[in-house]
């Protein structure tokens, strides 16, 4: 098995999403790496330029990581700060307006999530009964993503609805539980596994919180589609062969 199947059968083995588990993994990597080795790192100080620090998500992310961790600490922060800090009061002094890019980490993410969701759906038939067997349960969004690159492999969409709908219907009827507990007349507590569910149904609703997941609505279907037309038919071309 290669290391991104490896990657997929471990997030396979906890409750929640698979797919935003991995973005999740992987972006808080990508913090730590930056706070820990390249601060000082040309490229990166220079993509961070381009967002003036990053979109408001990330750079409180960035902060929110440095601080749990004293290894990192406020130093990282306070260099890359000063520097953008520079850049912004530079533009104000000279009276232009800074025209602020995509965000470095969105974007990597972005650019992750795609990697994810096509080997999630280029491996689904091997990974389907694993799915099936586990607390996972993949969020609305990456739901719908795979979904979509499936093609008119119809059996297989119908597979994966089938049991996506039990995993579903089992979280809400732990949810039922947790809430009969709370009646006066119960003489039970809600179980680990019952108090759980709710976070699960907000997790298969809305994802974990991550940048991807905090695209507007309306935007979504426009950013997949436009972003991974020309892949996705790739995708759909290379499957078609098999």
């Amino acid at each position: 098995m290669d290391i991104i199947g490896v990657y997929l059968k471990e997030a396979l083995g906890r409750a929640g999403c698979p797919v935003c588990y991995l973005l999740d993994k992987y972006e808080k990597s990508s913090i730590e790496t930056i706070l820990y080795e390249h601060v000082n790192d040309p490229f990166v100080r220079e993509k961070f330029a381009e967002s003036l620090g990053l979109c408001p998500y990330h750079a409180w992310k960035l902060k929110e990581i440095a601080s749990s961790n004293p290894l990192y600490g406020g130093l990282g922060i306070a260099v890359i700060y000063e520097h953008m800090l520079s850049l912004y009061l530079k533009s104000l002094q000279k009276g232009e307006k800074i025209e602020e890019k995509e965000c470095y980490l969105c974007k990597a993410v972005k650019e992750k999530e795609h990697d994810v969701v096509e080997t999630f759906a280029e491996r689904l038939n091997e990974l389907l009964e694993d799915y099936k067997n586990s607390e996972a349960v993949l969020c609305k969004r990456h739901y719908e993503l795979i979904n979509s690159l499936l093609g008119e492999d119809t059996s297989l969409i119908e597979s994966l609805r089938e049991i996506q709908i039990e995993k579903l219907e089992g979280i809400r009827e732990k949810m039922r539980k947790f809430i009969e507990k709370f009646d006066y007349r119960s003489r039970e507590a809600p179980t680990q596994k019952e108090a759980l569910a709710v976070l699960l149904a907000i997790e298969s609703l809305k994802g974990l919180p991550l940048g991807v997941n905090f695209v507007k609505r309306e935007k979504t279907g426009h950013f997949w589609r436009d972003f991974s037309w020309p892949w996705r038919l790739e995708f759909q071309r290379k499957n078609s062969k098999r």
